[in-house]
């Protein structure tokens, strides 16, 4: 109602804790005053404020400070080793408290895990029968609820385990010592997966001094803290808005209904995050909630008649059309009412149980699943159709999760889900035996994901509930073991393939570049290269380099392996169209690339200036080796260049060739770069060892002046 008729002024409690509706209510509350009621009056309240900032959206509005009644509290720390569990920490705080301290105790601890744990351990441990304990959080029944916070008996003392719960607006009578952890467990969205995580967190300092509080509530107290004083002034002063870490898409709706598409059309404290916003804009319009155009459809109006997120109330309304509403609404109930059914993580199991349970809040639970199931009925009336969804809760569950399909993989207890998150049960979990489950809640983090609670799923069904998110197509891909193309035709529900039929591998330009990017980063040696082909590369790569000129860099390609590596698509790709492997390639493929990469003119400059052989003066063409750091080699017997008098050079006598001097039998006896200067110089001693060594061949005493020879003599000697 954006006129608010018969109404004055619209009060916000506990506005420190930033509740997302707290956010979105005074957004609304702000945009009615501007537009249609400027006589209404807001008041902004909380024990704990940043008040000079909430003043200021509010247009400079005055602040009040009530200091109230509180009796003083001893704030003493106690210190911990962060490497150690928080648990053993507060037993022993609660242990030492009891026997130095009067009154009952309040404990502050992250979660309903770590309470069952300290529980279990002080059982063990007190043996005191005047001391109760007792744990308070959210998802507890209501008569547990009002046992932890009724005072205790007269004559006992009591330890209540509590969650942030018990932070503000409670009073129990008789605590008089705090012992606070310093951590809570907040949610957190994650806008890429669409998924809602515990995270354990530090307080704030506002919440410190929240539950600091608790014990000087009915008389002076005691609050003991678990961290080294210096460590208050780096909490964060206040908790983090919910609005930056949730689910938005209950908010757009919302915003949606009253008129708004783009959330920063109003006045917040803390404006919707970009990501967030656009990915519950996008799941809205998946559910059919919106238009194209960001507005609400009848179909989004019929949801948000439901108390339940978006995707559940999307879930009860398909589930009313399938003639199946009561089980959708019992799935949504055991969701949302926390506690209700029970723990189990099989939904199956706590929707069985809140059926059969009679205590007071199980009832109260299945009333209001009725209510949104009647409520669901009346907008399928003469449209519901029975469907053999109707029993499988699993595949309703599907309805409102359909990308946490999840197939298991590996070890039993594992699956990997449409959006391609991993998430594990224990597999002791019956549910854990299924091949496939549909999952709504989990916890942790990517790659340590805890599922919280799930259901079996028919397989069958898995196309009817998602149906439109399947995507199905031919893809190609390559496989690395034998670096080779596939083709296949595939049903694939997000990452999960659902099914596959292999196909023939187009010969197009597209397979070619997958498969020239797939040798790179395999490494180009893996390509049939000839050595006249890896010399080819040695030679360019010598002249590209030989100067370390720009205009020479500029002029040669790079053909080393990592110059090639980083362009296969350029240069190989398109002699390669056709070949579906490695092995299918060919030399000829790579020659015909390696033209490619050295036009004519180029090519030309090669053969003058780095030739591939060298003619010695027997005649005959020795190749040069272009891969050595000090130049190319040319490796010859010693023989063949008698009669030579000036060093062998290559591009035009610019660059001397580094000789690899071999004796008949091909052994190295000399390495130089000035051979007039060997002959005149070792020569002798070479000659006098090679002479006694092979007595039958020509050791001439000046060899610049003999005649070469491939033979141990040459003829008529």
């Amino acid at each position: 109602d954006p006129s608010l008729e018969g109404v004055a002024a619209v009060l916000f409690d506990e506005f420190h804790e930033r509740s997302l509706d707290a956010d979105l209510g005074l957004a609304l509350a702000l945009d009615a005053q501007t537009g249609l009621r400027e006589d209404l009056r807001l008041l902004i309240m909380s024990a704990t404020l940043d008040g000079a900032r909430i003043a200021g959206l509010l247009g400079d509005a005055p602040v009040l400070t009530s200091e109230g009644r509180a009796f003083p509290v001893d704030t003493r720390y106690a210190g911990r080793d962060p490497r150690g569990r928080i648990e053993d920490d507060v037993v022993r705080a609660v242990t030492h408290a009891l026997a130095s301290e009067v009154g009952s105790l309040l404990v502050f601890l992250p979660g309903q895990s770590e309470i069952t744990r300290v529980a279990k351990a002080l059982d063990e441990r007190l043996r005191d029968p005047n001391v109760d304990i007792v744990p308070l959080y959210g998802a507890m029944e209501r008569g547990a609820q009002d046992k932890a916070v009724s005072p205790a008996a007269k004559g006992r003392r009591k330890i209540v385990l509590a969650t942030s719960i018990a932070e503000t607006s409670l009073t129990i009578e008789g605590v008089r010592v705090v012992i606070d952890c310093g951590l809570a467990r907040v949610p957190r969205y994650e806008p890429d997966l669409g998924l809602t995580r515990l995270e354990t967190v530090r307080v704030s300092r506002a919440a410190a001094d929240q539950r600091r509080g608790r014990a000087g509530r009915t008389e002076p107290g005691v609050c003991i803290r678990l961290w080294d004083e210096a460590g208050t002034a780096a909490l964060p002063a206040f908790a983090a808005p919910e609005i930056l870490s949730a689910d938005l898409s209950g908010l757009l709706l919302d915003l949606a209904v009253w008129g708004v598409r783009d959330p920063l059309q109003l006045t917040w404290l803390d404006p919707p995050p970009g990501p967030a916003t656009i990915e519950a804009r996008n799941l809205l319009k998946r559910l059919g909630a919106l238009d194209s155009e960001g507005a609400v459809t009848p179909t989004g109006r019929a949801m948000r008649s439901l108390p339940l997120p978006p995707r559940l109330a999307r879930m009860v309304l398909e589930g009313a059309a399938l003639d199946a509403a009561d089980l959708a609404a019992d799935i949504a109930v055991v969701l949302v009412e926390r506690g209700a059914g029970g723990d189990a993580i099989d939904l199956a199991d706590r929707v069985e149980r809140l059926r059969r349970d009679q205590n007071p809040r199980a009832k109260e639970a299945r009333q209001l699943a009725r209510g949104w199931a009647r409520i669901a009925e009346a907008g399928a009336r003469g449209s519901a159709q029975p469907s053999s969804l109707a029993d499988d809760l699993g595949a309703l569950l599907a309805l409102a999760y359909p990308d946490r399909i999840a197939k298991a993989r590996g070890k039993p207890g594992e699956f990997v889900m449409a959006n391609g998150r991993a998430a594990a049960m224990e597999p002791h979990v019956p549910l854990a035996r299924h091949n496939w489950i549909a999952i709504a809640e989990i916890a942790g983090k990517a790659g340590s994901a805890r599922i919280l609670a799930a259901a079996s799923l028919d397989p069958a069904h898995i196309e009817i509930v998602a149906g439109d998110t399947l995507e199905v197509g031919t893809e190609i891909f390559v496989e690395p073991g034998s670096l080779s193309l596939k083709s296949r035709r595939y049903r694939r529900l997000g990452a999960i393939l659902l099914a596959d039929q292999p196909q023939p591998v187009p010969e197009t330009l597209e397979a070619a570049n997958m498969l020239a990017l797939a040798i790179a980063r395999a490494g180009i040696d893996r390509l049939p290269w000839t050595k006249a082909q890896i010399q080819r590369r040695d030679r360019v790569m010598f002249l590209r380099n030989a100067n370390g000129s720009d205009h020479d860099e500029q002029d040669w390609p790079d053909l080393s392996d990592k110059g090639l590596a980083s362009g296969p698509e350029r240069w190989l790709a398109p002699f390669i169209i056709g070949r579906s492997s490695l092995t299918a390639i060919q030399p000829e493929d790579l020659a015909q690339a390696l033209d490619a990469l050295l036009p004519w003119d180029l090519s030309r400059r090669l053969d003058l200036e780095a030739p591939s052989h060298f003619a010695v003066p027997t005649g005959s063409e020795i190749a040069l080796d272009y891969e050595a750091e000090g130049g190319p080699v040319l490796a010859v017997r010693v023989q063949e260049l008698y009669g030579l008098s000036k060093h062998p050079t290559i591009a035009a006598g610019r660059i001397p060739l580094t000789l690899h001097l071999l004796s008949p039998a091909h052994r190295p006896i000399q390495i130089t770069r000035d051979l007039p200067g060997f002959w005149r110089g070792s020569w002798s001693e070479v000659r006098s060892e090679l002479k006694g060594r092979y007595p039958r061949h020509l050791w001439p005493e000046d060899p610049a002046r003999a005649l070469p020879t491939t033979r141990a003599k040459p003829r008529g000697t």
